[in-house]
């Protein structure tokens, strides 16, 4: 497989572009990229909630380590990339020359993005950020031993047991971790009610003590001069502005070393070791987590289910009180189920397994029994998974008194799982009241806890045989990263992250259709949020830029690449992988659209002839929409902040023609104005809240049109006489509608030689004996040749008459980015 090999996964439902997946990260061992995404995707269960919620720091070495002799130089990394996905949590530190944004890694997904960058080593604060987005307070303390000349692991691990017996005596608990690169890490929860500046003088307070009582041992000061056959206590990490190794991370070495949770048991190893990668899945793969309650002491215990818990009393209510506020993730398929509350009032409670606990929401009238009727769903704090077999008496006094019983519980398969919307095939249990049925939820207001949902009975009902069988295909992949159908498994298997044949050609298909608008008029777009674009002639694409590779489609799906080779470079005009939407224009010497000078590029076929074309009739790509960003789905987000990270995602490449035109001002009016005066076609109006909805015609897209022009299919010719005899004298042309193509016309006017003599060959390859058209006056059906109506044109036109034909069209070119069905009668 070539180095650059890509895989478009999806991770616990977010879509993630896989890179590179084959780089070797480590020689020494040869340790790829993938098989590093792999590791973080297996350790994300006990590594998350030692993460979560703190600002990421990130070393990342692009090129791989390199080998002893020849080491390669990382980077650090701090503040996020304005292009990563938007469902990436951030966090925002002040710094002196301005706010930063920082990822915060809370979950799976986010552990891989942070891979997929080729992080090797994620570093973070030991404090988190707080509710109100500042950070918090420590929530524990740590102490890097770091050996001098002349000592090592085991000289740290004697050093560790001396600190340990110190902070023990303070009441706190201290979890060992050897780092992967020379020393032991020592942490120990906090309460969170000491700044950084406090810990960090209580740190070296401890440090300084120790050195007094063991001078030949323990050192306290930072000089290199006085660390020889000596461990420093390290004791400045603890400073809010500093950071650590995070626990389960990989370390930058000539080997895959982690920074490895140990027990105190195998500190007391003569021979203790740095621990590498593939011992550590093992570990974790047996259930080995020495430092899990680190994540669950203190002020730090601030996981999904935090909420829940604290809502909660232990013992004052049968509901089950899990030992962690993370969560357990299940095997097999993910299971779901429906309580029904007897409340205050009576309600239901929706809950699907997702990252480990139930997510849930609370349904007042239940299940849809019909489609055609949403019922109201207001999400709730998660819940355990214990909770998905409970049924008790709640007493009165506590959180949600009342009776719980099961409704109905089973498995379900994933459709799509978004921040706003979830889709699910659920199986209920054998006899129960729900059976094999597709649901969706739809978020309409809020976020988080309180927002509110629609629970919606799908209409394309799956039959229960295939229900069942998306079950079992989910059971199957449970615990996996999945992409384009062929499982990622979370493992250091360096098939684990093999792409399909597809992701492994040089740029991923496109297989969807741009948005397209409807006819409109002024008054349509008088009120209400609309932004305003100029509408520009030329030829509607889909660009998808991946690494160095670019593919460019026209709007009924045809590779037009290479027709446009000066467009080659668009890579480089976007800071990241991206699906955009726009349009290609030729421009003529004064700078406005020619779609005649177009017609010269759109039908070629040889590279060569595209190459000397483009010296003599170049194009431009006007973006104006994305899809997606560094494989992140955006078109469920609005236009204005679609419109806002494509202007952010294009960056000026003097050598590259493409652009983000600038929106047009003030009112439809006005915009139209001055469309005329830049010799436009008109305007395009968008809803500003409106989403991207792939090959789907909609009216929150309008089209108001300056220039009268209508694209329409060729049902047949006219043959010409005397000079033209053997040509074309007239075209005949149709626009489809709802009883076959209705006739519109003949044009003749606009057609030029060349073009005739080639398109005649067409046409005549295409004849058929009847008319295509619904009805033709009788002047027009004399000397026709009729063809398979197939062929898509476009005219212009003065107006149209009441038996709807054109009247003075003129000719403006063949459409071949257009097929038959996508044509329509313009307003």
């Amino acid at each position: 497989m070539a180095e650059g090999a890509r895989q478009l996964v999806e991770v616990d439902g977010r879509r993630l572009r896989l890179t590179n997946l084959d780089k070797v990260m480590y020689p020494a061992t040869g340790m790829t990229k993938g098989e590093v995404i792999a590791y973080y995707a297996e350790v994300a269960p006990v590594m998350v909630p030692l993460v979560a919620g703190r600002p990421v720091t990130r070393l990342r070495w692009v090129h791989g380590v390199g080998t002893a002799d020849a080491p390669e130089k990382p980077f650090f990394e701090k503040t996020l990339d304005e292009h990563a996905p938007d469902w990436l949590r951030r966090g925002v530190i002040t710094h002196s020359d301005g706010d930063k944004p920082y990822p915060i890694a809370n979950d799976r997904p986010s552990l891989v993005w942070v891979a997929q960058q080729a992080s090797l080593e994620v570093h973070v604060p030991q404090w988190r950020f707080a509710p109100d987005g500042q950070p918090a307070n420590p929530d524990r303390i740590v102490f890097d031993l770091d050996p001098g000349p002349g000592m090592g692991l085991v000289e740290c691990a004697e050093v560790a047991r001396l600190v340990r017996d110190v902070i023990e005596g303070m009441g706190l608990e201290p979890y060992p971790v050897t780092s992967g690169s020379k020393g032991i890490h020592l942490y120990a929860p906090l309460d969170g009610r000491q700044t950084s500046a406090q810990i960090s003088d209580v740190a070296r307070e401890l440090a300084r003590a120790l050195e007094a009582d063991h001078p030949e041992l323990v050192v306290s000061s930072m000089s290199k001069a006085v660390r020889a056959n000596r461990v420093l206590i390290d004791w400045s990490q603890n400073n809010g502005k500093k950071t650590t190794i995070a626990p389960y991370s990989l370390r930058g070495r000539v080997r895959p070393t982690v920074a490895a949770p140990r027990t105190w048991e195998e500190l007391e190893d003569p021979g203790l070791r740095h621990l590498e990668a593939s011992e550590v899945l093992e570990r974790v793969a047996s259930g080995l987590d020495p430092i899990a309650e680190l994540a669950d002491s203190g002020a730090a215990a601030a996981g999904p289910l935090a909420t829940y818990l604290s809502m909660r009393t232990h013992g004052a209510t049968p509901e089950p009180m899990p030992g962690s506020s993370w969560g357990e993730a299940g095997t097999g398929a993910p299971r779901f189920v429906i309580q029904e509350h007897h409340a205050r009032r009576l309600h239901y409670d929706f809950r699907l397994e997702r990252d480990g606990v139930l997510k849930s929401w609370a349904v007042p009238k239940g299940v849809p029994d019909d489609p055609g009727v949403n019922h109201l769903a207001v999400q709730t704090e998660d819940h355990p998974m214990e909770y998905g077999g409970f049924e008790g008496t709640i007493p009165v006094g506590e959180y949600g008194a009342g009776t719980v019983t099961i409704w109905d519980s089973g498995t379900f398969a994933i459709e799509k799982w978004r921040d706003d919307e979830v889709i699910v095939d659920v199986q209920g249990r054998p006899g129960g009241p729900l059976g094999a049925v597709r649901l969706a939820l739809i978020r309409t207001d809020g976020e988080g806890e309180k927002s509110t949902w629609l629970l919606h009975r799908m209409k394309d009902q799956r039959p229960p045989a295939e229900v069942a069988e998306a079950v079992a295909a989910e059971a199957e992949a449970s615990g996996a990263v999945t992409g384009g159908g062929h499982p990622v498994a979370a493992s250091g298997d360096p098939a684990a992250a093999r792409p399909s044949d597809a992701a492994s050609a040089d740029v991923e298909p496109i297989l969807v259709r741009p948005m397209l608008a409807s006819p409109g008029a002024l008054g349509l777009v008088a009120r209400g949020d609309w932004a305003l674009e100029y509408k520009w002639d030329g030829i509607r694409v889909l660009a998808r830029a991946e690494g160095d590779g670019l593919r460019i489609i026209s709007r009924n799906g045809n590779d037009v690449t290479a027709r446009y080779p000066e467009l080659a470079g668009l890579p480089r005009a976007l800071r990241g992988d991206a699906l955009v939407d726009g349009e290609i224009v030729a421009l003529d010497d004064e700078g406005r659209p020619s779609f005649e000078l177009l017609q010269s590029r759109m039908n070629l076929t040889r590279t060569r002839e595209a190459q000397r074309l483009a010296a003599s009739a170049p194009v431009r790509l006007l973006l104006f929409d994305v899809l997606e960003i560094a494989g992140d789905d955006v078109t469920d987000a609005p236009y204005r902040e679609r419109r806002r990270r494509l202007e952010r995602l294009v960056r000026r490449a003097h050598d590259v023609p493409v652009e983000v035109p600038a929106l047009a001002e003030g009112t439809a009016e006005a915009a139209l104005e001055e469309a005329r005066r830049l010799g436009l076609e008109g305007v395009v109006a968008k809803r500003a809240g409106s989403t991207y909805r792939p090959g789907s015609r909609s009216e929150a897209w309008l089209k108001l049109k300056l220039t009268r022009t209508q694209e329409v299919v060729i049902g047949g010719y006219r043959k010409g006489s005397g000079s033209r005899t053997g040509r074309i004298r007239s075209l005949l042309v149709g626009i489809p509608g709802e009883q076959g193509l209705e006739y519109a016309g003949r044009v003749g006017s606009g057609l030029r030689e060349l073009e005739t003599e080639r398109l005649l060959t067409r046409l005549d390859a295409a004849r058929r004996d009847s008319s295509p058209f619904v009805d033709v006056p009788r002047a027009d059906v004399a000397d026709a040749v009729w063809v398979e109506p197939r062929i898509v044109g476009e005219i212009e036109l003065g107006e149209w008459t009441s038996t709807g034909v054109a009247r003075h069209p003129r000719w403006r070119g063949l459409r071949p980015d257009k097929s038959p069905e996508d044509v329509v009668r313009e307003a």
